[in-house]
């Protein structure tokens, strides 16, 4: 128990400063990719309701395709495939730098991509969920098509939304750990470093677990806690 212990302290020898920074690593992934994935999911679900039939046409097919794409083959595709062919563009304009991109942007581009397609079917459900005659209200007082849409679509919009929104974002906590191939030092990768190196596996995936499911957990109560926030708001509305 006591070596356990040690392998798990901060300092010289231990790895809890490392497993914490991949922690920060996590989080932070997340959360970057999060504002990233709802905007464009967003303005993808707009774009599916576009009367033009092109619009409409290309929304599909992002959204197929990257709803029907492993996640981690999007990520291959964005870390090596998005590399190589900046680098040709390069060539060809004459340029002879070199271009390299970053591990957290790959998997902050790829992590959205994938977010964006899945999060525009929930945006797109709820627009559906809401009648009409709340756009036709919002006409009859006056209000052009963007003040109706912000101030009497989008509230209701967020809260029909929220639950499936809060399910995709226990989604995307879990697909952080993909980016652990890649070389980002999230909590898989330096987990799996320190068990390489202490030759306790069990030890350290443990931890990587029960971080996990913290997450999750704490996740699931601020999600909960905005949810009621929002309904108060609609009842005293």
């Amino acid at each position: 128990m006591q070596d356990i212990l040690t392998l798990l302290s901060f300092g010289p020898e231990g790895w809890g400063d490392e497993i914490a920074s991949g922690v920060l690593v996590t989080v932070s992934l997340a959360l970057a990719t999060l504002p990233f994935g709802l905007f464009f999911g967003f303005l993808l679900a707009l774009a599916k309701q576009s009367r033009e039939p092109s619009v409409r046409l290309a929304a599909e097919i992002y959204t197929t395709i990257f709803r029907g794409l492993p996640e981690l083959l999007t990520l291959f595709l964005v870390y090596f495939g998005l590399q190589i062919g900046i680098r040709q563009l390069l060539t060809l304009l004459g340029f002879e730098a070199a271009f390299e991109i970053n591990s957290f942007v790959a998997g902050m581009i790829a992590l959205g991509a994938v977010f964006t397609a899945f999060s525009s079917e929930v945006f797109l459900s709820a627009f559906r969920a809401i009648p009409n005659g709340q756009y036709e209200g919002g006409n009859a007082l006056g209000l052009g098509r963007a003040q109706t849409m912000w101030t009497i679509i989008l509230p209701q919009l967020i809260r029909i939304a929220l639950p499936g929104l809060g399910n995709l974002w226990m989604i995307l906590l879990k697909e952080t750990a993909l980016v652990s191939v890649i070389g980002l030092p999230d909590i898989l990768r330096q987990a799996g470093i320190a068990a390489r190196v202490s030759k306790e596996a069990f030890v350290f995936f443990g931890v990587a677990c029960l971080l996990f499911l913290a997450l999750a957990i704490l996740s699931s109560i601020v999600i909960g806690a905005i949810e009621r926030r929002v309904e108060r708001s609609e009842i005293r509305v």
